[in-house]
């Protein structure tokens, strides 16, 4: 067993009303299995355009892909004793709408063994639960959201993760989430027997494990620490502070990464940090951030939301060793101009100093080439790129259709050279519909 799984099984017995005294509150009352249970039906219509301006990976200049995707999720309550049971489900189907092998492979659907967009797919997956007191423990396939290890959810299908997640809230202003995961189904995957890969490692080695707590989440100002162990890859830490007051939030991020075992992604002693300013007044609201890489190999991470770094946005993560990088974006609430729920944002992030040359030879972010017989670094020495994203989004207030949305955004990025990223224009497209059947 590893160090982290140890602690996090030790966790567990600590949040139990029977390891310990810290639980001022009595076990909660249970609603009951069916009473406590919810059912909601995600419609979700996805376009997403990619317009290379340079030589793209798949050597196609347009790549396009619109899609119809279904997300139905199920969550029950508890049975009712001292250990309540339960469990929550999950049922996709997507179904293409265009996409043909001239312009496949944008992420929304999986691909056939000749390059064509397969024209549906679907999985399920679901997570028995219990709980006792203010502790759930949860174990089969789900979505995670924590800054160490975070399922994405920005195509047509989230991603999900399948293991054991502990959360609980046993002492106040603590919340403390504890996970071991080992299988991964992606975004455009059937299966769960895929796996996570970042910039050079990958989950294939086995799983990661992580514990962490958020501190005082409704207060003014609060944290986070987490740490988490990828098999024979990395251990990471991060820590967070964060200020909130009247028209003013201030988040600073740290993590630092130090390889570990079998060191399968080669050396690591990465710090990556960042610090944001966001001020609003009225309908508008500023932000500023800076965000900084200490090291010879990017930032890594595997789980597509796993990176909390302010400068991490819509195409770009800005993460490149010893890169650093600014922010400027700006957000408009139309509600305050007749328009309730159109809400509009900009931002531009450039990023410089990027120099991969020194990444260690070998590992993965420096591979061995057999084709030239030389190291291959994934970036060069120099490297600077840009980003602008626009958004525009409209939720429904009311009436027959309410939180019916709709989103269009746009995304530039330009890059030299020795940056080594793709020149593109990308247009996302999506509306959704929630049809939440409540209690069952």
């Amino acid at each position: 067993m590893t160090d982290l799984r140890v602690t996090c099984g030790l966790l567990l017995v600590i949040c139990t009303p029977s390891g310990t005294a810290l639980a001022s509150q009595a076990a909660q009352p249970s609603e009951g299995f069916r009473e406590g249970s919810s059912l909601e039906v995600l419609s979700r219509n996805f376009y997403l355009g990619n317009d290379y301006r340079s030589s793209s990976p798949s050597g196609k200049n347009h790549i396009q892909e619109w899609a119809q995707g279904y997300i139905t999720s199920f969550e029950s309550g508890f049975t009712s004793g001292t250990i309540g049971f339960g469990i929550d489900a999950h049922v996709f189907l997507g179904l293409k709408l265009d996409g043909g092998k001239g312009h496949s492979g944008a992420g929304l659907l999986p691909l056939d063994q000749e390059g064509r967009s397969e024209d549906n797919y679907s999985s399920g997956g679901g997570a028995l639960k219990l709980r006792t007191s203010r502790t759930t423990l949860a174990f089969g396939e789900m979505t995670v959201q924590t800054p160490v290890f975070d399922t994405a959810d920005k195509r047509l299908q989230p991603e999900y993760a399948t293991g054991l997640l502990l959360d609980s809230r046993e002492i106040d202003d603590m919340h403390v989430l504890a996970g071991h995961f080992t299988a991964f189904k992606n975004q455009n995957a059937s299966t769960r027997k895929g796996d996570f890969s970042g910039y050079g490692a990958s989950s294939r080695t086995g799983g990661i494990d992580f514990i962490g707590a958020n501190l005082f989440e409704e207060r003014p100002v609060g944290g986070a620490l987490y740490a988490s162990q990828l098999s024979d890859t990395w251990h990471q830490y991060y820590a967070n502070l964060h200020l909130k007051q009247s028209g003013l939030f201030v988040d600073g991020n740290v993590y630092h990464t130090r390889d570990y075992g079998e060191s399968v992604a080669g050396a690591i002693n990465n710090t990556a940090y960042s610090l944001a300013g966001k001020y609003t007044a009225g309908a508008h609201a500023f932000t500023l951030a800076y965000q900084k890489i200490n090291g010879n190999t990017p930032f890594d991470f595997i789980g597509g939301d796993s990176i909390y770094l302010a400068n991490s946005i819509k195409y770009a993560d800005f993460n490149g060793p010893h890169e650093h990088s600014w922010q400027a974006r700006y957000d408009l609430d139309l509600g305050s101009y007749g328009i309730p729920g159109l809400k509009f944002m900009i931002r531009y992030v450039a990023g410089r100093g990027i120099d991969a040359t020194h990444a260690p030879k070998g590992g993965g972010y420096n591979p061995f080439d057999e084709s030239t017989g030389e190291y291959a670094p994934q970036q060069g020495d120099g490297g600077r790129h840009w980003e602008r994203d626009i958004d525009l989004r409209y939720v429904l207030q009311s009436g027959p259709a309410k939180d019916l949305s709709f989103q269009l955004s746009h995304v530039v990025h330009r890059a030299n050279r020795a940056q080594g990223g793709d020149d593109i224009d990308r247009i996302y497209m999506v509306i959704e519909y929630p049809l939440k059947f409540g209690r069952l």
